[in-house]
C-alpha cells in the first residue's frame, strides 16, 4: 500500500509538470515527458486533461507510442481522440496493438472510416481484425488475441525449446503453448514450467494436458471472467464450434471485463454511461444527465399524483403531510438493500431458475418482518407524540404494507427486467423508486382517509 501512495504522488507530480510546461509553450519538452511516461500514465494524462490540452498533448505523442496508449483509454476519451485522426494514422497506430483493441477502436468509427483504416493496414493485421470483427461484440471472439504458440503432438521437446530460442520472444501473458493437429483443432496444451522441467528427449504428446478447458467464441464476456475466476487461468484458448483453435484470452483482458462491469453497475445506479469522460464537454454532459433526470421527474410526478389524490384528508390533518415522507423512504431502502443484493447475484451467476423461487420468498418474508418491525417502533412514537393511537396504527399498517412491497419489487424488478434484456443496473432502481413511492403515500394516506372518514 505505501508504494501505491507513493507511485501516485510521482503520477501527480509528473503530471502537474507536464501541465506547467504547456501552459509555458515548452512543447519539445512535454514531447520528451511524454515519451519516458508508461503507456499507462500518458492514458491517465489524457484522461485527466480537459479537451482543449488534451488535443494538443495527443499531438505531442510519438506516432510509435499511440496504439499502446489508445489501448489503456477509457471509451468515451479514446473516441474523442479517435474524431481527430486520419485514417492511415489510424492504421499505422493499430500496427502491433492487440487484436482485441483494435477490433474495440475500429467498432466506435463511423462506416466509411472504418473502412479506410482497414484498407490502410497491411494484409496480415486486416486478416486478423475482419477475423475478430465477425464475432459479436462483448463475446469472447471478439476479445480474444490471436499471437498463440502451437505445437504439433509428435515432437520432441528439444525440438520446441529450439525453435522458441529462434523466435526470440513470446506474446505476452503466455504460460502454456497449446497442441494441435494438421487440421489446427486443440488438443490440449503444454504449460512452459513443464516444458522447462520436462526431458528434451519426450514428445510433446507425452506431456501435454489433455484436461485444459476451451472457451467457445460465442460465450458472452461476463462468463469468460466468470471461467477464469472459478479455475484461476492466467490463459485460456478460445475454439470455435468445431474445436478448431483460434486465439486466446488472457488475465489482462479478464481484469478490464471485471473493472467494466464493475463501473457499469456503479454509473449506471446514477443512469451515466460508465465510460463517461470526466471532462466531456458541458452541452454533451448536460444532455446525457438530463435525459436521465427527466426519467426521475415522471416518476415524481407520479408519486406526487397519487398523494394528490388524497389532497381533502392532507387539508383536514397536517400531520398527515409531515408524516407522509416516512413510509415511502424506509421503502425506498429496503427495496434498494433486496436490489442490489440480487443485481449482485445475477452477475456473480449464483441467481438462476434452480433458485430464484425460492429467494423471491426468503426476501417476501424480510420484508414482511422489517415491516412488522418497524411498524411497532414507528406506530408507538407517532401514537405517543400525537397521542392519537388511531394514527400509530395507520402509519404501522402503511408500512407492513410497503416494506413487503419493497421486498417483492427489490427481487422481482431485476429477474424480470434480465428476462426481457433490460439492464436492471440502469433502470431498476427508477422502477423501483416508483413502485415503493406510490405503494407507500397510497397505503398511508389511503388508510387514513378510511380511518378518519366523517
Amino acid at each position: 500500500m505505501p508504494e501505491t501512495v507513493v507511485e501516485q504522488e510521482l503520477s501527480n507530480h509528473r503530471f502537474d509538470q507536464v501541465q506547467h510546461a504547456l501552459n509555458s509553450g515548452m512543447f519539445v519538452h512535454v514531447r520528451q515527458m511524454l515519451m519516458d511516461m508508461p503507456a499507462c500514465d500518458a492514458a491517465l494524462l489524457l484522461e485527466s486533461t480537459p479537451p482543449k490540452n488534451r488535443q494538443i498533448i495527443w499531438q505531442l505523442v510519438d506516432p510509435d507510442d499511440q496504439g499502446d496508449i489508445l489501448e489503456e483509454l477509457s471509451d468515451d476519451v479514446q473516441k474523442s481522440i479517435l474524431k481527430q485522426m486520419p485514417a492511415h494514422e489510424l492504421a499505422a497506430a493499430a500496427e502491433g496493438m492487440d487484436t482485441d483493441d483494435i477490433t474495440d477502436v475500429l467498432r466506435s468509427l463511423p462506416d466509411s472510416v472504418y473502412q479506410k483504416v482497414l484498407n490502410a493496414m497491411d494484409e496480415q493485421d486486416r486478416h486478423r481484425v475482419e477475423a475478430a470483427m465477425a464475432y459479436e461484440e462483448d463475446t469472447a471472439g471478439s476479445i480474444m488475441n490471436t499471437d498463440t504458440v502451437t505445437l504439433r503432438p509428435d515432437v520432441n521437446l528439444d525440438v520446441v525449446l529450439r525453435y522458441l530460442r529462434l523466435k526470440g520472444e513470446l506474446p505476452e501473458a503466455t504460460d502454456m503453448l497449446y497442441v494441435v493437429n494438421k487440421d489446427d483443432k486443440l488438443l490440449g496444451g503444454v504449460p512452459l514450467a513443464t516444458l522447462i522441467t520436462t526431458s528434451p528427449s519426450m514428445t510433446v504428446s507425452q506431456v501435454m494436458d489433455r484436461t485444459i478447458e476451451a472457451i467457445p467464441a460465442e460465450l458472452e464476456d461476463t462468463e469468460v471472467a466468470k471461467q477464469f475466476e472459478r479455475h484461476d487461468w492466467l490463459s485460456a484458448p478460445v475454439v470455435d464450434n468445431t474445436g478448431k483453435l483460434l486465439g486466446r484470452i488472457t488475465i489482462d483482458d479478464v481484469v478490464d471485463i471485471i473493472r467494466e462491469d464493475a463501473e457499469h453497475s456503479m454509473m449506471s445506479l446514477a443512469g451515466l454511461d460508465d465510460e463517461e469522460d470526466t471532462f466531456a464537454p458541458v452541452m454533451k454532459s448536460t444532455y446525457k444527465r438530463s435525459l436521465w433526470l427527466g426519467i426521475n421527474l415522471l416518476t415524481a410526478l407520479a408519486a406526487v399524483s397519487v398523494s394528490a389524490l388524497f389532497e381533502p384528508i392532507l387539508a383536514q390533518m397536517a400531520i398527515l403531510a409531515i408524516l407522509n415522507s416516512i413510509v415511502p423512504s424506509m421503502g425506498g431502502i429496503a427495496g434498494n438493500q433486496t436490489l442490489t443484493l440480487i443485481i449482485r447475484g445475477m452477475a456473480l451467476g449464483h441467481i438462476g431458475d434452480r433458485n430464484k423461487r425460492w429467494l423471491i420468498g426468503k426476501e417476501l418474508a424480510i420484508g414482511v418482518l422489517n415491516g412488522l418491525i418497524w411498524a411497532v417502533i414507528l406506530s408507538v412514537v407517532v401514537a405517543w407524540w400525537q397521542q392519537d393511537l388511531k394514527l400509530g396504527m395507520v402509519i404501522a399498517f402503511a408500512m407492513v404494507a410497503n416494506m413487503t412491497a419493497a421486498g417483492l419489487a427489490g427481487a422481482l424488478i431485476p429477474l424480470t427486467m434480465k428476462k426481457i434484456n433490460i439492464d436492471p443496473a440502469l433502470a431498476g432502481g427508477v422502477v423501483l423508486t416508483t413502485i415503493t413511492d406510490v405503494v407507500g403515500i397510497f397505503a398511508f394516506l389511503g388508510t387514513a382517509t378510511l380511518a378518519y372518514a366523517n
